[in-house]
């Protein structure tokens, strides 16, 4: 996606797009797309690349520079990709420091899917056919799991045009390196009965088990990623792999991640691909999912961004467009004299668990916690206030009552951290709130035309250092 900001500042509903799968706008707005007024959209247009006579789906987004392509595990699909919040941070966060190039590899995903039982030197010209497709002449190449392999093939093959190797709980030969040992016959007896129903949460993502929101998208991801025999074809293949002997041949500066714990894959694994790898760099964090973004993907992103020689100056200093939430105690310092230190303690306790509830719920990013109350970033504006509504409501059975201010603008992203006047005018908002009341600015209520939110007119408000009045808008319902 390619353009300029100031461009598409005229581009509102477009800009909107880019918030709601949680990207930078940096390209041109005609490779944006909505779908509807609720989600208010998908918005990196997927292309295709021919590779001999298959087509390869792709995806770009993010800065300029560097290239950055992740190679991706078992099954992918593209566009789905960005529908679970863990993900679409994880890729943002990823774009926020470089141009970011994924792809379905073939036989899943958007890509071309009877093709057979595809092998490591298919796979590595669909490498090549995406790289010259997105005129990437030299990338960071970021192998997941069994995208590992392939990373590594390509990487010793063609070392002029891979600047780095990353390897993210990945292995060099497939038997052995799983946890515990696979048994194929009774694999392929799961996935002929249940695939596609969400199976296998335990053995990717262990910390969401008990989510049913992510067991949800999992299985959806699952059946647009690859057919049931398309699953079994891979896994036959995956089986096979085993690029032990082409390890001292990977000359590029090489990162290897894992996991301590990793459910799917040995870090033992890890280890060995660190050690067999010339001056290969070895970095293990603790934690026991496999999918990378999921658990703590912070110091997975930054050990990333600091390989690829991105500034964390740079990243730190990053523009979204988003909706900024904060929520916020009625008279929480007169609760807490009323109730007690231990009391009051359990209640915020409480409160916490209701608010990250609501915040999952509706897809909202926790940036932080204010004693008191939450900040928050969402994809869109309407589920931003639908969440502020259910939040007000869940806290009653707690004898709390909330405020919640709600603004979409540029936001800066810095580190874990946001700022910019955007955070602020959000801030001011809810302090504007009254008790129960969910305060929204007007550019709010005109993003969320159609989705079926009431409003009543407040009128303006001159916030002190800001030029303009702010017209407000009380969220009725």
């Amino acid at each position: 996606m390619h353009g300029d900001k100031d461009g598409l500042r005229k581009y509102h509903g477009e800009t909107e797009c880019a918030a709601a799968a949680g990207i930078r706008m940096t390209r041109q707005p005609s490779e944006v797309r909505c779908t509807n007024s609720e989600r208010v959209g998908m918005a990196i247009e997927t292309r295709y690349a021919t590779s001999g006579d298959i087509f390869v789906a792709y995806q770009v987004s993010g800065q300029a520079a560097p290239d950055l392509m992740v190679a991706p595990g078992f099954f992918s699909h593209v566009e789905h990709d960005w529908e679970h919040p863990l993900m679409a941070r994880f890729l943002y966060a990823l774009g926020s420091f470089s141009r970011l190039i994924r792809f379905d590899k073939r036989g899943t995903g958007l890509s071309d899917r009877s093709v057979g039982i595809p092998h490591l030197e298919e796979r590595i010209d669909d490498i090549r056919a995406v790289l010259d497709a997105s005129h990437s002449r030299q990338v960071f190449l970021c192998g997941v799991s069994e995208g590992g392999p392939m990373s590594l093939l390509f990487a010793a093959t063609y070392p002029n045009r891979v600047a780095g190797l990353i390897l993210l709980g990945s292995y060099a030969q497939s038997v052995g390196a799983s946890v515990p040992q696979d048994d194929f016959a009774a694999s392929e007896r799961t996935i002929r009965e249940s695939w596609g129903t969400g199976i296998g949460v335990e053995a990717f993502a262990p910390s969401q088990v008990d989510d049913a929101s992510f067991r949800e998208w999992w299985g959806k991801r699952q059946r647009l990623g690859a057919s049931p025999s398309d699953i079994i074809n891979l896994y036959k293949m995956n089986r096979e792999i085993d690029v032990r002997h082409i390890l001292p041949a990977v000359r590029v500066p090489t990162l290897v991640m894992h996991r301590t714990n990793d459910v799917r894959i040995r870090s033992s694994a890890g280890r060995y691909l660190a050690a067999n790898i010339p001056n290969a760099r070895y970095v293990e964090l603790p934690g026991s999912d496999h999918l990378p973004w999921v658990g703590d993907q912070g110091p997975i992103v930054n050990e990333i961004r600091d390989f690829v020689g991105a500034s964390p100056d740079s990243a730190e200093t990053d523009r979204i467009l988003a909706t900024v939430l904060f929520t916020d105690i009625v008279d929480s310092t007169g609760q807490a004299i009323s109730a007690g230190d231990m009391n009051w303690r359990s209640i915020l306790e409480a409160h916490d668990t209701v608010v990250r509830s609501q915040l999952q719920r509706f897809r909202g990013r926790e940036v932080k916690t204010t004693g008191d109350g939450f900040l928050a970033l969402f994809d869109g504006p309407a589920r931003a206030v639908r969440c502020g509504q259910e939040i007000i409501r869940a806290v009653r059975p707690l004898d709390l009552v909330l405020r919640v201010g709600v603004h979409t603008g540029e936001v800066e992203l810095m580190g874990n951290d946001i700022g910019g006047i955007a955070v602020h005018i959000a801030s001011r908002i809810a302090n504007r709130a009254d008790g129960n009341q969910v305060l929204a600015s007007s550019t709010v209520r005109d993003l969320v035309a159609g989705a079926g939110l009431n409003f009543a007119d407040l009128g303006a408000v001159q916030f002190k250092g800001l030029s303009e009045p702010i017209r407000l808008f009380s969220a009725i319902g």
